[in-house]
């Protein structure tokens, strides 16, 4: 499962990435992200951001693998230490 919803007007947040223990290790989050990705292009977004815990390091290495750069934290992640976000343009 997965959505996002509207950071700024030329930005999306993605959220609730998640796939269920039995179906882990099959490239589902990738492919959920991938779709979340070409609907907010649809939609005409050029930027998603998201945030992740530092404790999360299968998280943090799909998003490298999806083209996700690390960048300051933002919004309400701005003081929590252990937030980790990321951005990627949407071509």
């Amino acid at each position: 499962m997965g959505c996002f919803k509207e950071y700024d007007s030329d930005t999306v947040e993605m959220k609730r990435i998640f796939v269920a223990p039995d179906y882990r290790g099959r490239k589902i989050s990738k492919q959920v992200l991938g779709e979340l990705e070409a609907w907010a292009k649809e939609q005409g977004y050029s930027k998603a951001v998201l945030e992740t815990g530092s404790g999360q390091p299968e998280a943090i290495g799909l998003y490298a693998r999806c083209g996700y750069e690390r960048i300051e934290n933002y919004g309400q992640y701005k003081d929590f230490p252990n937030s980790l976000c990321f951005e990627k343009k949407l071509r």
